[in-house]
């Protein structure tokens, strides 16, 4: 008789990324917005895409974000994923040639999605 056993492997969830911005200039809050289009479509890692979602956006304007105009959520399938995301993604790269420059403060947090 065989006996059939069941394992449970612990996989790690997704990783959430929230980024929030400053920039004063609507022009350039323009651009940097397009310029998440741009990355959207061109984000690869080992020629294939790797973000698993992402949703950017002007803020919608209140008091409680405390100036911070635009903001962006991206979903990462591991934190090393993440890790290139900030450190080798050339359409990432891009982004932050043309948000660097124009921004008057950033915010970044990330985590691991509980739900």
């Amino acid at each position: 008789m065989s006996r059939l056993t069941l394992r449970t492997f612990k996989t790690m969830a997704p990783i959430e990324r929230i980024t929030l911005f400053k920039i004063p200039n609507e022009a350039d809050r323009d651009r940097v917005l397009e310029q998440y289009k741009v990355l959207a479509k061109t984000a690869t890692k080992d020629g294939k895409p790797y973000i698993l979602a992402a949703a950017v956006g002007a803020s919608i304007p209140d008091p409680r974000n405390k100036g911070y105009n635009v903001s962006v959520k991206t979903t990462f399938a591991s934190m090393e994923d993440m890790k290139y995301y900030d450190t080798e993604c050339e359409a990432h790269k891009a982004l932050k040639a043309c948000a660097g420059p124009v921004k008057e403060d950033v915010l970044t947090s990330y985590y691991e999605n509980i739900l």
